[in-house]
């Protein structure tokens, strides 16, 4: 077994230089062509539905890193297997080495933005692995005599030692162009002086709570690295099914008439009583004019819009257009757009669960058919239109949560974007439904605060639910329904103690 430790190793620090020399080109060429993130882009595309909903649901933000430390972890173990390879079929291994960096420049050129230069960070990465591993095999490989075996050992030990040293100063290379280049980006945002609103809307809410800090902000993308987009640079197409293509720059919007509103957003993905969903203050450009400037043709029914993550959103023209403030949003809670939440503009559509109306790092808007094309989540299963579900949350009490007997203030959240609400009501246990106090806000595209005080007398175990009527009149489903295809539906419900 210790035989095999020094070729394993070999195979290691092969993969690892190769990695860290495509990443070097990569962060030199173009970041998204990173042969890592190309992989991790494809693995998550080709992941079904059910896993990603999984993922997400149980490891919040932090899939993505944990998908590509999975990704690493399979790449040495597929390295070190290289590695004793080589010691009896080196011509094999070399064939598998290099066939992994095949594999990247497949990923990356299949990439929804790819270019052709992007195959070049996993094809030199496949290269100098195997190269690195040419050269360290012969080292590793066990000693036929034991004359002298320190020998050996100490010449694989400072060839080892060389390719671990280019390793760390490739990687740290590629790691400060990268941070420089983010650096610059985000010198940019915090640079950027958003204007007054000409129309500014309702004034804020005051209510505590009501608006979801930046940084407490829901994120759900697939996204493995944050792009960092720097607005001097960034152009927005307007082309398609228009009369008039145009072209504008991040300049051009920041003098465009800007209306600020209150907007509640969440994501298809969340569960009943989960935690996908914020309302913020968005400053941006009216939509609408936008698109009635550029002259949509008869028949065009989607805007389909592109993101520099490479995402495709398609979202139905008349949502657009039939009066509610659909924007691209340059601000979020007076600030510009946090790089995590599409800086430098993303798109909202108040109504719409955010994979078909909110695009981020938007570079493009397409007018087309939805007959013509299926916008990204739409070719993975989900439904082409993502009208917002009615739905209600608890947050006070918390669940299993235990109580002193008394008056127990009771708290939650109800939405249903671009119809309102108009009641709350909660229940304790089998007794009547009781109504909840609504909180005043600001328009219909916001969620509700409500409360409503329990007086909680008797000891025991006991279960709180919650339900919503809309703007409209509809009672919120009781009907238990999984996120996929077109949202989550259901009462929550809360188990809790009294003492």
């Amino acid at each position: 077994m210790r035989q095999l430790i020094r070729p394993a190793l070999s195979g290691l620090l092969a993969a690892a230089g190769g990695v860290a020399a495509g990443e070097l080109v990569a962060s030199l060429v173009r970041p998204e062509s990173s042969p890592l993130v190309a992989i991790g882009g494809t693995v998550i595309d080709a992941t079904p539905t059910p896993v990603k909903e999984y993922a997400v649901a149980t490891f919040g933000t932090y899939d993505k890193p944990l998908l590509i430390g999975t990704i690493l972890v399979v790449l040495a173990a597929l390295a070190a297997a290289v590695g004793v390879l080589a010691v009896h079929h080196r011509t094999a291994a070399l064939l598998a080495i290099g066939a992994l960096g095949l594999v990247g420049a497949a990923a990356a050129l299949t990439r929804p933005t790819a270019r052709p230069i992007d195959a070049l960070p996993a094809l030199l990465a496949g290269a100098v692995s195997a190269g690195l591993l040419a050269w360290l095999a012969p080292k590793a490989a066990p000693a036929p005599a034991p004359p002298a075996p320190s020998t050996g050992r100490r010449t694989f030990l400072i060839a080892a030692g060389l390719v671990a040293l280019g390793t760390a100063l490739a990687g740290g290379l590629a790691a400060i162009i990268r941070r420089s280049g983010a650096q610059a980006a985000d010198e940019a945002r915090e640079a950027i002086t958003l204007p007054a609103p000409a129309d500014p809307g309702p004034p804020p809410a005051k209510t505590p709570g009501f608006y979801t800090p930046n940084q407490d902000f829901y994120r759900v993308d697939i996204a493995l690295t944050v792009p960092r987009v720097d607005p001097r640079q960034w152009t927005l197409q307007l082309t398609g099914m228009v009369d008039r293509p145009t072209e504008l720059t991040f300049d051009d919007l920041l003098k465009q008439q800007l209306i600020e509103r209150d907007i509640t957003l969440n994501c298809v993905s969340n569960e009943v009583g989960g935690p996908y969903v914020g309302n913020a203050r968005w400053l941006g450009v009216p939509l609408a004019p936008l698109l009635r400037a550029a002259g949509v043709q008869a028949g065009a029914d989607q805007i389909v819009a592109r993101g520099a993550d490479g995402v495709t959103i398609g979202t139905p023209v008349a949502t657009v257009l039939d009066g509610r403030d659909a924007m691209l949003a340059l601000g979020m809670n007076g600030r510009p757009l946090p790089a995590e939440h599409g800086f430098p503009v993303r798109m909202l559509t108040p109504g719409l669960y955010g994979y078909v109306g909110a695009a981020k790092w938007i570079t493009s808007l397409e007018l087309a058919t939805f007959s013509s094309f299926d916008a990204y989540w739409v070719q993975r299963g989900w439904a082409a239109m993502g009208p917002v579900k009615t739905a209600s949350r608890i947050d006070r009490p918390k669940a299993f949560a235990r109580l002193t007997a008394g008056t127990v203030p009771v708290a939650g959240v109800a939405w249903a974007q671009h119809r309102g609400i108009s009641a709350v009501e909660v229940q304790v246990d089998d007794a009547p439904w009781q109504q909840a106090t609504l909180l005043p806000v600001p328009s219909t595209d916001t969620w509700v605060q409500w409360t409503w005080n329990w007086p909680a007398a008797t000891a025991g175990s006991h279960t709180l639910r919650v339900r919503a009527v809309d703007g409209t009149g509809a009672l919120q489903t009781e009907q238990r329904a999984d996120p996929f295809p077109d949202g989550a539906s259901g009462w929550q419900s809360v188990l809790v103690t009294v003492a």
